[in-house]
């Protein structure tokens, strides 16, 4: 389990804290007592989470920066002096790589590089979680879970950037965090995270807000298709976990999965379906015939690892998942305090 006195009073660096993962985590280190730093270039879309949960009241500093910026982020983390680091920042979208591939690499592997040379800088870090994907292995289109051993790969930029991260992470960790004394460094993949305010494009769970809020019927490009869906806060408790034992085991450096139980991976038909129940017909949907990238079929995680050596269980169901999503926008849609909604279900689905 997160265990509140550890976090109290540590000092933690979040890349990205201003997108959707980024906004949840920050939110919930800042209630475990943590004093929490953010690197970020702003909010990735409008509305944002981070703006309407007003994540910055209780940030103890951030910064505008892009990560690409190798000088401005060893200079931010050394001023600040983390004891963990959490490089959440990326370009994430699949569709958006096909599009701008150096801008995908650009951000997703030299920004990691960077982050990863502040952490050698700065010599108070002691713990840095490199959050990878699901997308980051060489995608095989088989019914068999992925695990931590998989070979790493990627069919479109954006699942190369990751698999690229995976080997400059594994690197990085052989070559300069190997001594006793060192930072500990891990990478950590957790798919299809869903939860209140996510506004990405090209995802499904935003494109089903969208859909309703403007009353129109929501396109879907691949409804067979199966994903690790699971509310974020599920994974973001195996980071703190796992950054939790590493701070006494640094030999559990290494990668590690966090992914849903096999009875949650359900397909995009499915999730839609039972959406717009809650949603009580306010949801229509029709194929969208495209043309599209190719997606995979079928891709779900084996989290035996952190299951065994961490003790970690996914927390919130997935139809508790679904609704918290419905209740968080119903609540947005009706003017009230986002912050509180927020905190309120952060409280509610881990305590």
């Amino acid at each position: 389990m997160v265990d509140p006195a550890f976090w109290r009073g540590r000092r933690v660096l979040i890349t990205g804290h201003t997108g959707f993962k980024g906004a949840w985590l920050a939110l919930w280190l800042q209630t475990l007592g943590a004093s929490v730093f953010g690197l970020s270039r702003g909010a990735a879309s409008s509305p944002s989470l981070s703006q309407l949960a007003r994540v910055s009241e209780s940030m103890a500093d951030e910064a505008l920066v892009d990560i690409r910026d190798a000088a401005a982020v060893v200079a931010a983390t050394r001023r600040w002096a983390p004891d963990t680091v959490i490089h959440l920042a990326a370009q994430p979208l699949i569709r958006r790589s096909l599009h701008h591939p150096r801008e995908t690499f650009d951000i997703n592997i030299m920004g990691t590089v960077n982050v990863l040379e502040a952490v050698r800088a700065t010599p108070n870090v002691t713990v840095a979680l490199i959050v990878s994907s699901d997308k980051c292995w060489d995608n095989r289109a088989w019914e068999w879970m992925y695990r931590e051993d998989g070979p790493t790969g990627g069919h479109d930029p954006y699942s190369a950037s990751k698999g690229a991260v995976e080997i400059i992470a594994a690197a990085y960790r052989r070559s300069f965090f190997a001594d006793p004394g060192t930072a500990a460094i891990a990478t950590v993949r957790a798919g299809n995270v869903i939860g209140g305010g996510d506004w990405a494009p090209d995802r499904l769970i935003p494109d089903i807000v969208r859909a309703v809020g403007f009353g129109q019927p929501l396109r879907v490009r691949n409804p067979n298709s199966v994903r690790p869906w699971q509310h974020v806060l599920n994974p973001l408790g195996g980071y703190l976990l796992l950054a939790q034992s590493l701070a006494s085991e640094p030999e559990l450096a290494g990668g590690w999965n966090f992914g849903p139980p096999d009875d949650d991976a359900h397909p995009v038909s499915w999730i839609v379906d039972r959406m717009g129940r809650r949603w009580q017909g306010r949801l229509h949907w029709e194929i969208d015939p495209g043309p599209h990238p190719p997606e995979a079929a079928y891709l779900k995680l084996d989290s035996s690892r952190a299951r065994l050596r961490l003790g970690w269980r996914p927390q919130v169901p997935f139809a508790t998942a679904l609704d918290s999503i419905v209740d968080w926008h119903e609540a947005h849609a009706g003017g009230a305090d986002m912050r509180e909604v927020t905190l309120g279900q952060l409280a509610t689905l881990t305590g």
